[in-house]
């Protein structure tokens, strides 16, 4: 049992680490925190259910397409609306916060409620790993957290976006010296960063229902990994998603679900107390004020 209990606490681990990776790209590169992460995630899996039961598309098609637009949504967000209160921390949470609440209520405006949406699964078939069984599901998404992890490290060094992203995160000012187009290159960090989102929300979402309230629970699962790991810290969210998912699947075995969201709450509140800039952060002067 103890054993089961591991296994899908890993792969729990990696549910997180695939919802956290575009909210901590976001904010590493452009400096945002992007609180409107969960209203894109859930706003993928409807468009993708959209193309698929609503316009008959191939899902090979309405998939990708539903990242496409999400991405391109957040790159607007971020022209529209986040640029023009861009240094001032508060307006940014504020005004993202807004904008994904509008979106995720426009939603339940528009009738989305329910158990009717669901995505396609990868089938039916799956793999006994030390006597445990593993859908094809799981496995498909334990397959993409390791693709799309590796991915970001190699597109953020060897393409020339990626050089400018980690560029823009080191110092953004000497980044403008050396010509690169900052604001640009924030823009195509937050359409990235919500990407990944998209994608996350194609794969994980078809083991349940799209529902609206999701967006809520990715958006405190992102914030929690991304604070406990170190916000802008890769190697900080790898670690933090794999503490918070085994503390997250064992609460769930011996205290039942309803408390697996209040561990991504304690881990806040413990990691704010003890080291506020996170695990693996750098903003050490969050540290020399307590």
């Amino acid at each position: 049992m103890l054993t089961g209990y591991l296994i899908y606490g890993l792969i729990n681990s990696v549910v997180l680490v695939l919802v956290a990776l575009g909210f901590n790209l976001t904010f590493g590169i452009s400096g945002v925190a992007n609180f409107a992460f969960g209203a894109l995630y859930v706003t993928a899996g409807f468009l993708a259910w959209i193309g698929l039961n609503t316009l008959s598309l191939p899902y090979w098609v309405s998939a990708p397409l539903a990242v496409l637009i999400t991405a391109v949504l957040a790159g607007l967000l971020y022209r529209v609306v986040v640029l023009r209160v861009r240094g001032l921390v508060v307006s940014e949470v504020i005004a993202t916060f807004g904008v994904g609440l509008a979106l995720l209520e426009l939603f339940r405006f528009l009738g989305f409620i329910g158990f009717e949406y669901t995505l396609p699964d990868a089938g039916d078939f799956g793999v006994s790993v030390l006597g445990v069984v593993i859908d094809s599901q799981r496995l498909l998404i334990v397959a993409m957290g390791a693709a799309l992890t590796a991915f970001l490290w190699l597109f953020t060094r060897y393409t020339t976006t990626g050089r400018a992203f980690r560029a823009i995160a080191q110092d953004e000012h000497t980044a403008l010296t050396l010509g690169i187009n900052t604001e640009r290159t924030a823009t195509i960090a937050v359409a990235f960063g919500a990407g990944y989102a998209a994608v996350a929300a194609l794969v994980i979402l078809p083991l349940g229902t799209i529902a609206v309230n999701e967006g809520y629970n990715v958006l405190v699962n992102a914030l929690a990994v991304c604070i406990v790991g170190g916000l802008g810290s890769t190697l900080g969210v790898i670690v933090a998603s794999f503490l918070i998912g085994m503390a997250q699947t064992l609460t769930a075995a011996y205290l039942g679900t309803h408390w697996m969201m209040i561990v991504s709450l304690v881990a806040i509140l413990l990691i704010l107390l003890v080291r506020p800039s996170g695990l693996f952060g750098s903003h050490k002067q969050l540290e020399e004020r307590i």
